[in-house]
């Protein structure tokens, strides 16, 4: 399916970099799409960013709500519900902290490490996939011109600082 570049609430032709940014966002919306669906007929509905928590309390077993709000920089409340739901889902469990027992870890259970690791296993294969057909250079260069474009908003976002 082609997408067409069009500002649809206001019917403009949307600008070079504007449709660079379409069509990014539009290839992350495949990506997703394509990760998750290895989870919809299973018993688990997860969104992206539960599946993103999951990664990250598997890098990172034992870490709490307030180490996961302080680096992804997100609502605590947000981050409890969807730890909540992986909970209750039997993905995520509570760990006591043997020195101060307000202190709640948190870590991967089997079953999530299980669901993490398949999510992996499709992430990889999506992107052998999505880049089939570009050789080493093309790759490369693909690659330096997407952290260019990190590069420019990164620098742009510390002058509003």
């Amino acid at each position: 399916m082609r997408r067409t570049s069009l500002d649809n609430v206001n019917r403009k032709p949307l600008s070079e970099a504007e449709q660079v940014f379409e069509s990014i966002h539009y290839l992350m919306h495949l990506f997703r799409s394509g990760m998750y669906r290895v989870l919809r007929d299973g018993p688990y509905k997860l969104t992206h960013l539960e599946g993103k928590l999951l990664g990250y309390f598997s890098r990172h077993p034992g870490s709490t709500l307030g180490d996961l709000a302080e680096e992804t920089g997100k609502d605590k409340g947000q981050l409890a519900r969807l730890i909540r739901s992986l909970k209750e889902q039997g993905l995520l469990a509570s760990v006591e902290d043997d020195t101060d027992r307000r202190k709640v870890k948190l870590a991967l259970t089997p079953q999530g490490e299980k669901i993490h690791q398949m999510l992996r296993k499709e992430v990889s294969r999506l992107s052998e996939i999505a880049i089939q057909g570009l050789d080493a250079g093309q790759r490369q260069y693909l690659l330096a011109r997407l952290n260019r474009i990190q590069s420019n908003l990164e620098e742009s976002f510390r002058g509003d600082s």
